[in-house]
């Protein structure tokens, strides 16, 4: 989320996938942006909400709305997984609620 800086991927064999998610979402920022405050207006405010906990909301709403091929409950235990490493018990708790509610709303289908 810093305009204008390039980023390096190690080798990895899911550096292809990795790179498609952050670049996907870094693309479509505002798209994700108007579906949380549209679906999220009353639940999260943006400006007061921490930087990190922000950037993996962001992943996770960008995997919800364009990889569907993956299915829901894989996307959120994968975030929610790869966030207790970096957020809070209390944080993890909040970004479950927070993409399930939006999940029902995206993939209503």
């Amino acid at each position: 989320m810093n305009p204008g800086v390039e980023i390096d991927y190690p080798k990895n064999q899911y550096k292809k996938y990795i790179k498609d998610i952050v670049s996907g979402t870094l693309e479509r920022t505002e798209l994700i942006e108007e579906a949380i405050n549209k679906h999220l207006n009353k639940d999260i405010d943006l400006v007061k909400t921490d930087k990190l906990l922000k950037i993996i909301l962001f992943a996770g709403i960008f995997e919800l709305m364009f990889k569907h091929n993956t299915p829901t409950k894989v996307i959120i235990s994968e975030y929610l997984l790869a966030s207790e490493y970096f957020l809070e018990k209390i944080q993890v708790s909040y970004l479950n609620a927070i993409l399930d509610k939006i999940a029902k709303q995206l993939r209503e289908n």
